[in-house]
């Protein structure tokens, strides 16, 4: 695990293996530009999407709220649903990475930082 101190996985359920497929990349390429910009700073998903703008349209993330509006939740809920799961598939894009991070939860939203040149 690339985690320090290792953190709890969970499973995104209701969209297709390719979908989640597709967000893991998207996150990837995200965390990838982030610790090559800002190597020392900490990094939510809250950040590499752009603040607490859910707006999705146009990214593979799109899919999470879809599938809480097909489900009938409502508007305010579906946002934060879906943005739970995006920090639980980004949860997992970094366990997955070969670099190592640093993860702390602050104020409910999980952090992570880069560790570099970590064994």
């Amino acid at each position: 695990m690339a985690l320090t101190p290792p953190s709890q996985l969970r499973e995104v359920y209701g969209i297709t293996e390719n979908e989640k497929d597709r967000i893991r990349n998207f996150l990837q390429g995200a965390v990838y530009c982030w610790c090559k910009n800002r190597k020392d700073e900490w990094f939510s998903l809250r950040d590499l999407m752009g603040g607490k703008n859910y707006y999705w349209e146009g990214t593979p993330l799109v899919v999470l709220y879809e599938k809480q509006e097909r489900a009938g939740v409502p508007n305010q809920s579906a946002i934060e649903q879906a943005g739970k799961e995006a920090g639980w598939l980004l949860k997992r894009v970094i366990s997955d990475d070969l670099r190592r991070f640093e993860t702390q939860e602050e104020e409910l939203v999980r952090k992570y930082r880069w560790i570099p040149n970590a064994s």
